[in-house]
């Protein structure tokens, strides 16, 4: 998101190129946005992926992220699992990535080139009761995700508890990936999921038809503007479910057969039939009064 020069929050960004800020957003799988946070550009984006879910006061409580790859790293990894979330992000580069062994002297069948390093154990078992106590104090609301996994950062090699977090992290990650490259249905499926923030992102720029750059500098003012984004469209989604809905209704009645798969290809970012600009109805032969001006008496 666009910010003006001179912000506190704003700095040029070389991933999205341009001056301005991150807006994060949460989008459940049924295209609501649920939860969204301003960021800066220089924080991994990561650090803030489960802050949502604990923020999030809607009826809808998922328990499965998607993200890109800068929504993952080995510590995030540890804590969603701790947590009772599941974190499937979309991986880029994958075979770049570290793969673990239970053992050192676990060996595997046609895939046992891809593993470099072993589980430490011991290291999990060390610390488990210190990582669950953050866990329970996350759940109890005493800390958000974001403010741990800021402390559990790279400055925090040396921190045991961060090591901790790191290992049980490469367990976590190195199952998933063992499914994303077997699964094609599950990579799939997270390519789904994380295409639909992306048209999220198309169909919000779409909205701020007025311009996408942020020209107040107060945080306050900057998340406001974009919940508010968020609130009108989820009304438009909304409106255009309900649109879908009688059309199909009226399809069915007339004898067409839909079908599930037919359904699914259906999205609430449509646009084509949102007039952003209103209806104007201009009649040209309809001729104003004259102007008749009268002097306007004003008291001493």
């Amino acid at each position: 998101m666009a910010l003006v020069e001179n912000n506190l929050l704003g700095e040029h960004h070389i991933r999205y190129g341009g001056y301005g800020g991150i807006a994060y957003h949460h989008i459940s799988d049924n295209y609501i946005a649920l939860f969204c946070n301003f960021i800066a550009c220089g924080v991994w984006e990561g650090v803030y992926i489960l802050d949502g879910l604990w923020q999030n006061t809607s009826d809808l409580q998922p328990d499965t992220l998607h993200a890109d790859t800068h929504g993952q790293s080995e510590p995030i990894f540890g804590l969603a699992h701790l947590l009772g979330i599941k974190l499937f992000p979309r991986m880029r580069n994958w075979n770049d990535v570290t793969f673990y062994r239970p053992q050192k002297q676990a060996r595997y069948q046609h895939i046992d080139a891809l593993f470099s390093g072993d589980i430490d154990w011991k290291l999990i078992e060390t610390h488990w009761a210190d990582m669950m106590q953050i866990v329970l104090s996350i759940q109890a609301g005493k800390i958000l995700p974001s403010m741990l996994l800021r402390k559990l950062g790279t400055k925090s090699r040396k921190n045991k508890l961060y090591r901790a977090f790191r290992e049980l992290g490469r367990v976590e990650r190195t199952l998933f990936l063992l499914r994303y490259i077997s699964e094609t249905s599950f990579r799939f499926s997270i390519r789904a999921e994380t295409t639909k923030v992306e048209s999220f992102h198309s169909f919000l720029d779409w909205i701020a038809f007025g311009g996408t750059t942020i020209k107040t500098g107060d945080p306050v003012e900057q998340s406001k503007r974009m919940k508010y984004m968020d609130v009108i469209a989820n009304a438009i989604m909304l409106q255009n479910v309900v649109d879908l809905t009688d059309v199909l209704h009226e399809m069915r009645s007339e004898g067409f057969e839909i079908t599930s798969e037919q359904l699914k290809s259906l999205s609430p970012y449509m646009r084509e039939n949102i007039l952003r600009f209103g209806k104007w109805s201009i009649d040209m032969d309809e001729m104003p009064d004259p102007l008749r001006p009268k002097p306007l008496s004003v008291a001493a």
